[in-house]
């Protein structure tokens, strides 16, 4: 019966008034009128009638029916009373018959306020119903710089091409995440099926995420659900029913979790040290002949250096086990579809372990390793906020860092050259590296940058123009296109290269030492924190991951003072981004006797003072630079991450991995 109802809806609704009052806060309905007498607004617009989310509307436009609701708009007054008769006749219309006549509402700041229809509002949120058709008037506030105003206007450039109410983001930049994750451009107005779509999306996980009880979380509902669209794709979601939604979330759930509490990111910046006794049990015992270990590449070897590097790393990890364990290397997987399915080759073939060697390939390993949650995924990126996996990366900075100071020590002119590819963080951090240790040994050098993937440009050919000899180009050499343009090489005038000196990336080294932790018994850092915080290894020197080798015809004064500065970077005594650092435009970054911390220098969106050159705009990039730069969004926030020390100066900046010399 309708008055059983009314009863079960009273409960809730004083059981909501009590918590209120506990809690300290308003028990009940907020009034708008109330609200915009001390708000200033824009303009007032008629948007039409449409279906509005139950979960958005918060309250009522005038006081007159606010304290007949909690403020979860259940009904607070007696059965008896003609309000409580009236609630009961209209929840018995909606059970026979459904309502159909819209309510009037106001929307404000994307919520609702009810002008008519505040009963058939409650006895919607109490049936649980997602959505509710309404007449809508919008009240546009003033512009300010206060985060909740930027972000209800980085909405209103949402609505403009959705019609959408469906999704309120908590967290600025994520509703143009959302339009690339669904393959729109910004300004492309939608149809009725992109409409509908996400609107049945959205209703599905609304639903699922309340059965895993996702309102006792602080994370907001469409932050969530953007979470689960980047990790399984907008394409798939947008077809999965309820049921398929609450099975994927249910295996994804520490992902939401590690959100609600922060999205926080443990760097590792020094190898874990497995006791000599486990050890030791290692090496007696040995690893089992079973052990295999995959390796996913997105090119091949003869055609990127980025996975000829690996395939090195994975060389030198079966020539360091004898044979102990075995690899195997899938390359080609340049799609989410591509990877995946060398995922499943490598899982079905008895890989316990697997190296994604690629940013690009994140997504995708967060979903396989939710799927097999027994397999250890790695993918190498950095400050990617995300549990299931752990990530890899390597601090090429440093050697960047003494590679500028060999370029400045041999070379008899102010200026150098630097080659680099796309503008992403790390990218920026390695040449800004280079600039300082230029500077250290010659206080007037210049750093001229040039980048190969903007459109129209000969990056070579700029330097040649400008009369550049001692440049700093690519890590290494492609096998399959040798070249001697890598390293820092002195341009003779016959167009002959002499090369001085060349970083070098052993990842050989961190697999080993992720093998060796692994499958010693011992527990990793990963292991550690599952579910608590997302692990990123962040190694350099002195975990021997990288190194520089210099020309056997190199001074022998020169060799004494870069040897000198790897060993005091590799005992922790020297750091490359000791301040004062002043960015171009004489910009102070970092104050003296302060040195940058990691994330500051893993989210460098700036270049040294010494640095001729500027950061291209995405337009002016390549297609596939471009779409690189726009895939490597970090994704945490900075006040999320974990740091060390002092929180960074930067702003939190939408980039991830730092892949700045190599194709991959």
């Amino acid at each position: 019966m309708a008055t059983n109802d009314y009863t079960a809806a009273l409960r809730q609704g004083r059981r909501s008034y009590r918590a209120a009052l506990t809690k300290g806060e308003y028990p009940y309905l907020p009034v708008l009128d109330e609200i915009m007498s001390y708000t200033e607004v824009a303009g007032m617009e008629n948007i039409g009638i449409m279906d509005i989310p139950l979960s958005k509307i918060v309250g009522t436009k005038t006081v007159g029916r606010s304290n007949a609701f909690a403020n979860n708009f259940m009904p607070l007054l007696p059965e008896e009373s003609e309000f409580g008769m009236k609630w009961a006749a209209v929840y018995k219309h909606q059970i026979e018959d459904g309502i159909s006549d819209p309510i009037v509402a106001y929307e404000f700041m994307n919520q609702f306020y009810v002008q008519e229809g505040n009963k058939r509002v409650s006895v919607m949120k109490y049936l649980q119903t997602y959505s509710i058709a309404a007449s809508v008037t919008r009240l546009v506030p003033k512009k300010t710089d206060d985060k909740e105003n930027r972000l209800y206007f980085e909405f209103l450039d949402f609505y403009e091409v959705s019609r959408s109410y469906d999704v309120c983001f908590t967290r600025e930049g994520s509703y143009k995440k959302l339009l690339k994750l669904m393959g729109k451009k910004e300004d492309e107005v939608w149809s009725d099926d992109d409409r509908m779509n996400l609107h049945f999306a959205c209703y599905n996980f609304e639903r699922a995420f309340h059965k895993e009880h996702g309102e006792n979380l602080d994370i907001n509902v469409s932050d969530a659900f953007l979470i689960y669209v980047e990790i399984y794709g907008y394409d798939k979601v947008k077809s999965q029913s309820e049921g398929e939604i609450l099975k994927a979330l249910q295996k994804m759930w520490t992902e939401i979790t590690l959100a609600d509490q922060g999205s926080q990111v443990e760097l590792v910046q020094n190898p874990e040290q497995v006791k000599a006794t486990l050890l030791n049990k290692l090496i007696s015992a040995g690893v089992p002949d079973s052990l295999k270990i995959a390796f996913i590449y997105t090119k091949t070897i003869e055609t990127s250096s980025w996975a000829y590097a690996h395939e090195l790393g994975r060389h030198y990890l079966e020539q360091t086990f004898g044979g102990r364990i075995k690899t195997m290397a899938f390359d080609k997987a340049d799609s989410e579809a591509e990877v995946e399915a060398a995922i499943e080759l490598a899982v079905a073939a008895g890989c316990e372990l697997i190296f994604t060697t690629a940013t690009q390939m994140v997504n995708q390993s967060v979903r396989s390793a939710i799927q097999h949650p027994k397999v250890k995924i790695y993918n190498c990126s950095i400050m990617m906020s995300y549990s299931s996996i752990c990530t890899y990366y390597a601090r090429m900075y440093e050697s960047k860092f003494l590679l500028g100071a060999i370029a400045a020590a041999l070379s008899r002119t102010d200026r150098l050259g630097y080659v680099a590819d796309y503008p992403i963080y790390g990218a920026m951090a390695n040449i800004n590296a280079f600039a300082l240790g230029a500077k250290m040994i010659n206080p007037y050098v210049e750093i001229h940058l040039v980048w190969t993937k903007v459109k129209g440009t000969d990056a070579r050919e700029k330097l040649d123009q400008e009369g550049i000899v001692f440049v700093s180009d690519n890590d290494m050499i492609t096998p399959g296109n040798a070249s001697r343009e890598y390293g820092i090489y002195l341009k003779r005038d016959d167009g002959t290269l002499e090369n001085l000196a060349t970083p070098i990336w052993h990842w050989g080294k961190f697999y080993e030492q992720m093998v060796r932790n692994i499958f010693s018994g011992g527990s990793t850092e990963a292991d550690a924190q599952k579910g608590k915080k997302a692990v990123n290894y962040w190694w350099g020197m002195s975990a021997d991951v990288i190194d520089v080798i210099c020309s056997k015809s190199m001074p022998h004064g020169t060799s004494r003072l870069i040897e000198f500065l790897k060993s005091s970077i590799r005992a922790g005594a020297f750091h490359p981004f000791d301040g004062p650092i002043y960015a171009q435009g004489g910009v102070l970054q970092c104050e003296k006797g302060q040195s940058l911390q990691p994330d500051e220098i893993i989210t460098m969106d700036w270049l040294a003072e010494n640095v001729v050159g500027k950061i291209p705009d995405v337009d002016e990039l390549t297609e596939d630079a471009r779409a690189l730069v726009e895939f490597q969004g970090i994704r945490v926030d900075e006040s999320d991450t974990e740091k060390s020390a002092a929180p960074g100066k930067g702003e939190a900046a939408e980039n991830g991995g730092a892949f700045q010399k190599f194709d991959q």
